[in-house]
């Protein structure tokens, strides 16, 4: 039955890759969201960009509060073992 199974869903093999592909690109997304280092890579860039004038101290501080809240989360994610 298997083998019956799987010659039937051959014509579907491409949207079951497409899928499997998405939820891979997904899932490192969110592992690349959520990485300390990630965030505080960011939080370097941004104290960069307002030292070189690229932006004001208004949009460094609603950019940091973002980046410290996902900070926050991704802690207390690993903390839980998530």
């Amino acid at each position: 039955m298997g083998l019956l199974k799987e010659v039937l869903l051959l014509p579907a093999a491409p949207v079951r890759g497409t899928g499997w592909v998405l939820r891979q690109l997904v899932a490192e997304a969110e592992r690349q969201y959520h990485d300390p280092g990630v965030i505080q890579h960011e939080l370097r860039a941004l104290a960069q960009e307002l030292d070189d004038g690229l932006i004001d101290e208004a949009e460094f501080d609603r950019r940091e509060d973002e980046l410290l809240d996902r900070l926050e989360a991704a802690r207390e994610q690993r903390h839980r073992g998530l």
